[in-house]
């Protein structure tokens, strides 16, 4: 089974009023893994879609959208996951992949079927990401050995991160997709601290592996007026062009990254010092 919601875009003056209810209706996702569905939520940022998949007693199969008017899911898309749970298996137009946790997998345009399921008896939770896409880039796997590995950050300001680069254009050719998989080292809690923005993508945080009982402050809004939104290990959080998109944790956890836009510039960052932050 297959559900979907539809988010619109946002202007950051109204977004400036929202109450605590209304920012996380707007902008925060609860719930992604729902028991043998496919759950996605298209937004207006960039069209992009974020995305859980859980697979428990039957394989899924990726359906298309009312939103996107098309036969098949990818005829004018490509499509990025990644796996957060047990060892899972992915079949494009016919051919498997094994993917293990923190694996990844690029989809390009035109691809007819994408089908989920488990890989023996360990449980995956699938993450997707989606955008459009105007050209047709082949298939390819990301495995533990395949990622751009960077060490970021300090333990004395409490952001000492492992950053996995994963479908990324040095390593995947994509349209506009990007993903990657940050891990917070045991005793750090800040994500992508000093802050930053880019006009040029929009972008989608998914927290994962965090410890029962705890929850992670996301950090959002423009520069002169951050919001905040209290969230738990495997929700997911929409980040427009405009907002940064930081966090803290009661502990550690990891976290995945993913945005589409203007450009394929990892580097192309607005950054910010913690004291310009209101």
């Amino acid at each position: 089974m297959t559900t979907s919601e539809f988010r619109y875009a946002h202007h950051p003056a109204d977004v400036k009023k929202y109450t605590t209810n209304e920012l996380r209706e707007h902008f925060l996702i609860p719930t992604l893994f729902i028991e043998d569905t496919i759950k996605l939520v298209y937004t207006m940022y960039d069209r992009y879609i974020v995305g859980g998949v859980f697979p428990v007693n039957k394989a899924l199969t990726l359906e298309t959208i009312d939103e996107l008017k098309s036969e098949n899911f990818l005829d004018r898309r490509e499509l990025g996951i990644v796996n957060v749970g047990g060892k899972g298996k992915v079949t494009v137009d016919g051919t498997v992949y094994e993917l293990d946790k923190k694996e990844a997998l690029y989809v390009g345009k035109g691809v007819k079927e994408v089908i989920f399921d488990k890989a023996g008896n360990e449980q995956p939770y699938f993450y997707i990401n989606s955008a459009p896409a105007h050209h047709a880039y082949p298939t390819k796997k990301v495995g533990k050995e395949n990622a751009e590995i960077i060490e970021l950050g300090d333990q004395k300001t409490a952001n000492r991160r492992t950053l996995n680069k994963l479908i990324v254009n040095s390593i995947v050719e994509t349209c506009q997709l990007q993903m990657g998989l940050t891990e917070l080292h045991p005793g750090n809690v800040w994500n992508t601290m000093p802050a930053h923005t880019h006009t040029r993508r929009m972008e989608a945080y998914f927290y994962f592996d965090l410890e029962e009982g705890q929850t992670i402050s996301h950090f959002m809004g423009q520069t002169d007026e951050t919001r905040h939104i209290f969230m738990q290990s495997h929700q997911a959080v929409i980040s427009p062009e405009w907002s940064i998109h930081s966090g803290a944790g009661t502990s550690n956890y990891s976290f995945i990254w993913g945005m589409a836009g203007e450009n394929l510039d990892y580097g192309d960052m607005d950054s910010l010092s913690p004291s310009e932050l209101k």
